[in-house]
């Protein structure tokens, strides 16, 4: 059994050095953003190098999020956790002296491998480490870091893009990496997914030590992983290129990323130890729950994507400007989303997942007064002030419907499941709210252009945020009572909802 108290040496170093590895993937998917602007003026990239230079990174990661975990369960958490620590901060290297955009959404799509390795590892970590009576608080204490570290996140990237220049936003990486490693190497126990058998009572008491044998047994679902990220990377391309690329090589690209999740579906069903087990969309609450999550972090995907160049070309204020002004959606959302899961589980999710969406819409459609001369106290604070007052309403009773709508054994599959349709929600939106909106390729570079755009791409997201309430509405119902509650009450990331892990009787994995 996990006997590492919070209070203890090792149970500190256990949390920073997992808060130090979760926070290089939350920082890198919030600072990004603020910088492109300067990466697209510096590298000369056009817009669609901007937008793979965002979509590279969600493609491997929503790609590969899931199998990563698997990873970790059979060969050791602390071994993958490091491994994807390291990927991460060399690729980060890459992207900070990258040449020309080629090289720099080549880095990035690496950083998105890294992240897949690192972000499941992290909580899984402190869930397989610390004593039971520990376990909650910890949970608790690296969420919150973690979003601190998220809110912490624009500001830093502003700060950077308009002092040393926008190459540290990834150089930054290098150093935590350099602290993370050899605190996990030195203070953080091995673990794997394996069951342990008490000696004195025969119980399965926990998750075993580093060993070999007994590790658990099947094939890793690589085809399924390949066949998922070709079907996000061919649709994701034919919408990135489809305003300016050949007819022929789009529609190609288009039809071939359709078939190829065809056969990612008729793979899953087949595989007995599939990637994404297809039976689990058998729960129609969580397959409707899903369906929300896929039209709001759609939303806000796109709003953050485009509102930081928005506030930068056409407002006219400065990388720290821009990334400081949205600050306060992260800030909501750490102060009150406990509060909000509490409130969740006294009325039932159904009105917070209505009510969430059509207040984020409403902070969407208040964005359209953020043009040209904005002032930030009178147009664009209301606007983030009713979007991060979604935000808080929806992610904590989104969350909890996920892990109640399967049985607790399924818990860690379906939140991965969850967390990884957000960020292909939000990859999808980047590539298509630039098509959508008729925005060209050379927008980002005309104020007027580029507002234009921006006013059509707000009142899209907020009808796509007004389905995803009207299917909450429709379709959530309250969980039946004794279902697994998240251990993660505290949430500062804006663009995927929080991950957890399995947690059964005496088991985690």
């Amino acid at each position: 059994m996990p006997d590492v108290r919070l209070a203890s040496p090792r149970g500190k170093w256990i949390l920073l050095t997992t808060v130090l590895g979760s926070s290089m993937a939350l920082l890198d998917s919030t600072v990004v953003n603020v910088a492109l602007p300067r990466i697209g003026r510096d590298l000369d990239a056009d817009l669609a190098a901007l937008q793979w230079t965002v979509n590279a990174y969600l493609l491997t990661l929503a790609g590969l999020i899931l199998l990563g975990g698997s990873l970790g369960d059979r060969y050791g958490r602390r071994k993958v956790f490091v491994v994807g620590v390291v990927w991460f901060a060399v690729a980060s290297l890459l992207c900070g002296i990258a040449p020309n955009p080629g090289v720099l959404v080549a880095a990035r799509a690496l950083q998105g491998v890294g992240g897949a390795l690192l972000t499941p590892g992290s909580l899984a970590l402190i869930q397989a480490s610390f004593h039971p009576d520990d376990r909650g608080r910890a949970v608790g204490l690296w969420s919150g870091f973690g979003g601190m570290g998220a809110a912490v996140g624009p500001f830093l990237g502003g700060w950077l893009v308009d002092g040393p220049g926008w190459r540290w936003v990834f150089l930054l990486n290098v150093p935590l990496a350099v602290v993370c490693v050899p605190v996990a190497l030195r203070h953080v126990p091995e673990s794997d997914g394996r069951p342990v058998r008490s000696s004195a009572t025969g119980t399965v008491t926990g998750d075993a030590s580093e060993g070999a044998a007994g590790r658990p047994q099947g094939r890793f679902d690589v085809l399924g992983a390949f066949l998922g990220a070709l079907a996000l990377a061919l649709v994701t391309y034919a919408l990135i290129e489809a305003r300016s690329g050949p007819v022929g090589v789009v529609t190609g690209a288009a039809v071939a990323g359709l078939l190829a999740g065809v056969a990612f579906v008729a793979v899953e069903r087949r595989r007995p130890d599939p990637m994404l087990p297809l039976d689990i969309f058998a729960s129609r609450q969580f397959t409707a729950v899903n369906l929300v999550t896929l039209c709001v972090y759609a939303a806000f995907g796109g709003f953050f994507f485009l509102s930081a160049v928005q506030l930068q070309v056409v407002v006219g204020w400065s990388a720290l400007g821009a990334g400081t002004a949205l600050l306060p959606t992260t800030v909501l959302m750490l102060l009150l989303s406990a509060r909000s899961g509490e409130l969740a589980e006294q009325i039932g999710p159904r009105i917070p997942l209505t009510v969430g969406p059509l207040l984020c819409a409403a902070g969407m459609l208040l964005m359209l007064r953020v043009g040209p001369g904005a002032s930030y106290t009178t147009d664009v604070l209301p606007a983030v002030l009713v979007l991060g007052c979604g935000m808080v309403a929806l992610v904590a009773p989104l969350t909890a419907t996920v892990l109640a709508s399967v049985d607790v054994a399924r818990a860690g599959v379906a939140s991965g499941v969850n967390n990884a349709a957000a960020r292909a929600a939000g990859l999808v939106a980047v590539a298509a709210l630039p098509l959508l909106t008729g925005m060209s390729s050379e927008a980002y570079r005309s104020a007027s252009a580029f507002d234009e755009a921006f006013q059509r791409a707000m009142v899209l997201c907020a009808a796509v945020l007004v389905v995803g309430a009207v299917v909450a509405f429709a379709t959530v119902r309250r969980p039946a009572p004794g279902c697994r509650r998240p251990e993660c009450r505290t949430h500062g990331s804006v663009l995927a909802p929080p991950l957890e892990g399995e947690r059964t009787k005496g088991r985690l994995s």
